[in-house]
């Protein structure tokens, strides 16, 4: 496994699902096994983590580059991208901010149900584990397509169990996200994203999506372009 951001191979692990979300989730020990590396496996030099990195490689595609991410801005690849991003990507963020055109909206502060940006606006939206917390991820998506310029791409991460299809967590018991004390509310999971997590990106309108994939089912982003007339 190489980091997509800066080239490095070797990572450390640490596991950050605590066992009241293991049960929330009723994931299997296989699962829990695979989420704690999409989340806890960090790069040793940049210190990403798989999702961060995944990330990353789906944004190289969106760039059209097989430079490494931090290769592309220092090549000057990025310095006229728009690019918006919803909610800090982890250690992402700083090489998000090197990109010429940066625009940051922090969540919940920015409603993604209604985003405070005209149509056709960025050349890139990208956000991490965000959308599971938003109410109607349909919608969201579909404002994600809106502030897009019509070339423009969409990349982004969801926790996925790819086992199984994807349910929504209203009328269950509050489940949180951040760590084994959170009660935040716009860290409430709203939505548990499995195998059919694509449809919703269709739903929204967007005409293309493509699955990138790390140490699967470690890490998967979805990447998504087009709109549908």
């Amino acid at each position: 496994m190489q980091c997509g951001v800066c080239g490095g191979s070797d990572f450390t692990l640490w596991y950050v699902l605590w066992d009241q979300l293991i049960k929330d989730w009723q994931l299997s020990p296989t699962e829990a096994e695979y989420l704690n590396r999409q989340q806890g496996t960090f790069c040793d030099r940049c210190c990403t983590n798989i999702r961060s990195m995944v990330l990353a490689n789906a944004l190289r595609s969106a760039l059209g580059t097989k430079e490494l991410l931090y290769g592309a801005i220092l090549a000057g690849l990025t310095k006229d991208v728009a690019i918006l991003e919803i909610n800090e990507a982890g250690r992402l963020t700083p090489f998000l901010q090197m990109f010429g055109q940066y625009t940051f909206g922090a969540y919940p502060e920015v409603d993604m149900h209604a985003l405070p940006y005209p149509d056709n606006t960025f050349d890139v939206v990208i956000h991490s584990d965000t959308l599971e917390h938003v109410p109607n991820p349909i919608h969201a998506l579909a404002e994600c397509r809106r502030v897009l310029k019509p070339e423009g791409t969409l990349c982004f991460t969801v926790p996925i169990v790819v086992g199984r299809m994807s349910r929504s967590r209203i009328g269950l018991p509050h489940s949180y996200h951040g760590n084994a004390t959170t009660v935040s509310e716009d860290l409430v999971v709203v939505t548990e994203f499995g195998a059919d997590v694509w449809t919703y990106v269709i739903e929204a309108g967007f005409t293309e999506v493509t699955l990138h994939t790390l140490s699967y089912p470690a890490g998967i982003a979805v990447m998504a372009r087009g709109r549908r007339e």
